[in-house]
């Protein structure tokens, strides 16, 4: 929860509270009645604050795409990726990041499979 939201629902609860305790005090029967009129615009603002409180969007909801750089140490030759199945070259535009994990969708014989990095040694 924002912190303007909860500046707002503090501020409706204060506002209401007053509210009613100006209507209570107009059923004194030594005060005028204006008590009343301005417990009931007090109340009012006090929901209007409210109400404008629960339409405030948070601010910290992430959307778009999300874009993986990777920076390669020292001199490394890339050699072109090839099908597990088929043997066709594969692009950057077949490599999908799915959940975290690059993902291959082969042009030619329509498989998908997960890209895995095999041991050096």
């Amino acid at each position: 929860m924002s912190a303007l939201k909860i500046i707002g629902f503090i501020a409706a609860a204060i506002l209401i509270l007053f509210g009613i305790l100006f209507i209570w005090a107009a059923f004194d029967p030594n005060t005028s009645d204006s008590y009343l009129i301005v417990g009931i615009i007090t109340v009012g603002i006090g929901f209007v604050l409210i109400w404008l409180a629960t339409r405030i969007k948070p601010s910290s909801q992430i959307s778009g795409d999300v874009t993986l750089q990777i920076d390669l140490p020292g001199d490394v030759n890339l050699d072109t990726l090839k099908c597990e199945h088929c043997g066709g070259t594969i692009t950057t535009e077949n490599i999908k990041m799915v959940a975290g994990a690059p993902m291959v969708d082969c042009p030619y014989c329509n498989t998908t499979y997960q890209i895995t990095e095999q041991p050096k040694w």
